[in-house]
């Protein structure tokens, strides 16, 4: 049996984020930082900062111009959504060079980043200000299984198996026979890499929004993301009428569970260009 603590530790030299996020995160938290700084930053990668322009540009952003610098694009959006998302890209690419025999990569980040897309449409739905910043929550809220598949393949792969087989949560499965499950782990990888304290327990609380504290909100608007979308996984005739979401983080963000298929819709129209920002080697399916 692991902690998550250990099969984190294990694999700590593969999952290190890129010196531009690290580098963006130091302006960020600077309180005497300017947009300027952060700008100047963004420039001495230039990958990144094309990538930045294409998604502000992009519908998941909706600005009538076209944003066609970069200093604009951070006084556009400000710091921290630019923060998330040049963690978004290179946590992509941190991931390019990952090969595992028992796990689908591109399907992997298809889903993630269709559930990153929802995340930010259900926040935007509940009527929550700046919704596009659940965007990076919702991109790691699977995170956990990319550290089980490298760490631990044959078991993460069997408690995939035994969970469908007896119809049990996969979370319980992972806990029975590797010791903790996929949430446990990628809040401990988040938490490694000093992400927002928001976005850890929104991961590690995925799954009983009720018990994430103040972070009640974050945790919430990942669980239905993340249901919605593994509703959407399931063949039709498996499919139930409803995506499984918990009552509380129904009542906590007020959204109403029924809008969840058009979202969905707008969502899946938006993942081509969403993966070629974040993981081009993936395509939608």
């Amino acid at each position: 049996m692991s902690s998550a603590q250990e099969l984190v530790q294990s694999c700590s030299n593969i999952f290190t984020l890129q010196e531009i996020y690290l580098r963006v995160r130091d302006v960020v938290d600077d309180p005497q930082s300017t947009m300027d700084d952060l700008a100047n930053a963004l420039k001495i990668d230039p990958a990144i900062s094309a990538r930045l322009l294409r998604i502000v540009n992009s519908p998941l952003y909706g600005f009538p111009k076209q944003i066609d610098s970069i200093t604009r694009a951070v006084n556009l959006i400000g710091m921290q959504a630019v923060s998330d998302l040049v963690a978004a890209s290179t946590i992509g690419r941190t991931f390019a060079g990952m090969t595992t025999d028992l796990m689908d990569l591109s399907a992997y980040w298809r889903k993630s980043v269709l559930c990153a897309l929802m995340a930010g449409k259900i926040a935007k739905a509940s009527g929550i200000d700046d919704s596009e910043r659940f965007f990076i929550a919702g991109l790691l809220r699977d995170i956990g299984h990319l550290v089980l598949y490298q760490t631990v393949p044959q078991r993460a792969q069997s408690a995939l198996v035994e969970a469908g087989n007896l119809s049990a949560s996969l979370a319980e499965v992972e806990q029975a026979s590797i010791g903790c499950d996929f949430t446990e782990v990628g809040a401990e990888l988040i938490r490694v890499w000093s992400m927002p304290s928001q976005i850890e327990q929104a991961i590690r609380h995925q799954l009983s929004p009720n018990e994430a504290g103040e972070f009640t909100l974050h945790a919430s608007i990942v669980h239905l993301a993340g249901a919605a979308v593994d509703h959407a996984e399931l063949a039709q005739a498996q499919a139930s009428q409803q995506p499984a979401f918990h009552t509380f983080a129904l009542a906590c963000t007020q959204f109403k569970a029924d809008e969840h298929q058009a979202l969905l819709k707008e969502a899946q129209a938006q993942l081509q260009d969403t993966l070629a920002w974040i993981y081009p080697l993936a395509k939608a399916a």
